[in-house]
């Protein structure tokens, strides 16, 4: 049974539209303003991203064409910069591929930093419909590069994304494996958009029961795609070859829009010989282990996703 506050928290969430004009549910559509949203993304942000005493960000520019903004967020202490001996968070973050930065996600990255000691690179990615694929993922190839080339080794790293971000988290890991890059030691997916085709039941099952912006996913996907096949494995990671991957979690709630994303690939990498660990919350939501510690279920889910972190690294050899 859900917890009492969980219920009212994403009641009010789910339900934010009640507590302002015009009192009724945001549906996007091709006319829907991406510059309104991504602004509301970074007023919402700036609430939360004060660097806690403990922690540092330093900003990186990653050569490349174009250049990768990144900020390498480490605990008080630790190396300036990655090194050999590091061990690392690479963060893929979300924002459905048209929105999201490394100042609205901050936040996120630093509480994984906080709660796991491990130190974490972020990046900006190019984004949709500006930039549609392969900017995104062009751009992750190139922070991952810069990542291993500073000495790291790919057993000491982790590959960790949210909702889009987990996606391409799962489809970096299908990119790094036929680029002939040495594979990260895992890969944590949470509320992973593996289906750009959105043909899920969950789509329409879920719609009223998410937090999801009604029609996001259908108009997003159309921006990031543009005039490639959804099904290219790289956008779609469910549509690729899951064998040789790395151990993977996936954590999601049975009252997401994209469910059914999650237990497909989940499903067919299992098939395929992948280890994962696919943890599905009951009532929950997208993403919602981002909110903890405000209920119960939200911080064990972020406990076990910590938990999985540090063994992976420390299974890793170290």
């Amino acid at each position: 049974m859900s917890s009492f506050k969980s219920k009212l928290i994403l009641w009010s969430v789910r339900n934010r539209h009640l507590f302002r004009y015009p009192f009724r549910r945001e549906i996007v559509t091709q006319d829907s303003s991406i510059e309104k949203f991504r602004a509301e993304c970074l007023e919402g942000a700036k609430k939360f991203n004060r660097v806690p005493e403990n922690l540092c960000v330093e900003s990186v520019e990653i050569p490349g064409n174009p250049p990768v903004y990144a900020e390498w967020i480490h605990p008080i202490g630790v190396s300036k910069m990655p090194s050999a001996g590091t061990k690392a968070i690479f963060y893929t973050h979300g924002g459905g591929y048209v929105s999201g930065n490394c100042m609205d996600h901050r936040n996120h990255v630093m509480k994984f930093v906080m709660d796991s000691g491990i130190s974490a690179l972020l990046y900006d990615y190019r984004l949709a419909p500006e930039n549609p694929f392969p900017a995104a993922m062009e751009d992750t190839l190139t922070a991952y590069r810069w990542l291993l080339n500073q000495g790291v080794q790919s057993s000491d790293v982790i590959i960790v994304g949210e909702s889009a971000g987990a996606g391409l988290c799962l489809a970096s890991l299908l990119a790094f494996r036929d680029e002939g890059l040495a594979m990260p030691s895992a890969g944590v997916a949470l509320s992973p958009w593996t289906d750009l085709k959105c043909t899920g039941k969950s789509y329409q099952k879920n719609m009223y029961k998410d937090i999801s912006i009604l029609g996001s996913w259908e108009v997003w996907s159309k921006y990031y795609y543009g005039s490639n096949d959804p099904e290219n494995p790289w956008i779609s990671p469910l549509y690729g070859d899951l064998s040789n991957l790395p151990p993977i979690m996936i954590v999601v709630g049975d009252h997401e829009i994209l469910l059914d994303d999650s237990l497909s690939f989940a499903e067919k990498a299992k098939n395929s010989g992948t280890e994962v660990t696919l943890r599905v919350w009951k009532n929950m939501v997208h993403c919602f282990p981002l909110f903890s510690p405000l209920f119960p279920e939200a911080t064990q889910a972020w406990n076990e996703i910590i938990q999985f972190i540090r063994n992976r690294l420390m299974d890793a050899g170290h």
